[in-house]
C-alpha cells in the first residue's frame, strides 16, 4: 500500500474495529506527490488515554511514530534516526520509565499497528 488513501485507510480500519479504540480521527494529511505524502491519525484508547499516529511515505521509506499519551507522553515507538547503539536501530522505544529500549517494530504500519495496540492494552489493563 503506497498512497495515501489505501494506507491511511487500511489503518483506520484496523483502528476504528479495534476493541481499545474509540473516536478515531484523522487530525492531519498531506500529499507532496502520488509518492510522497504524510498523515496524522489520533484514536481515544480507555478511559483517559489517547494515541497519536503519524506516518510519513516518501517513495517507498516509511518514518513512523506511535505514542500514547495523557496529559504527557508514556510511551512511544518511532524510527528516527538516533540510538544507533541499539539491535534495532533505526526501530526503538521510548518507555514509561522514560528509557529507550529496542522495538519490535519493523516500519510497516500495517503489521506495527498490531503490535503497538497489543503492548498498550497490557499497559492499560496494568494501570487499572
Amino acid at each position: 500500500m503506497s498512497s495515501l488513501p489505501s494506507l491511511l485507510g487500511a489503518l483506520m480500519t484496523v483502528l476504528q474495529s479495534h476493541p481499545l479504540c474509540h473516536r478515531v480521527t484523522v487530525v492531519e494529511t498531506k500529499s507532496f506527490s502520488a509518492d510522497q505524502f504524510f498523515f496524522k491519525v489520533r484514536a481515544g484508547i480507555a478511559e483517559r488515554y489517547h494515541l497519536q499516529v503519524r506516518v510519513y511515505y516518501n517513495r517507498g521509506h516509511i518514518d513512523y511514530a506511535y505514542q500514547l499519551f495523557t496529559e504527557v507522553p508514556l510511551l512511544r515507538w518511532d524510527n528516527k534516526e538516533e540510538f544507533r547503539h541499539l539491535p534495532t536501530y533505526p526501530h526503538h522505544h521510548h518507555d514509561a520509565d522514560g528509557r529507550v529500549v529496542s522495538s519490535p517494530l519493523t516500519g510497516d504500519p500495517l503489521k506495527d499497528i498490531h503490535v503497538v495496540l497489543q503492548e498498550i492494552s497490557t499497559f492499560v489493563s496494568e494501570k487499572r
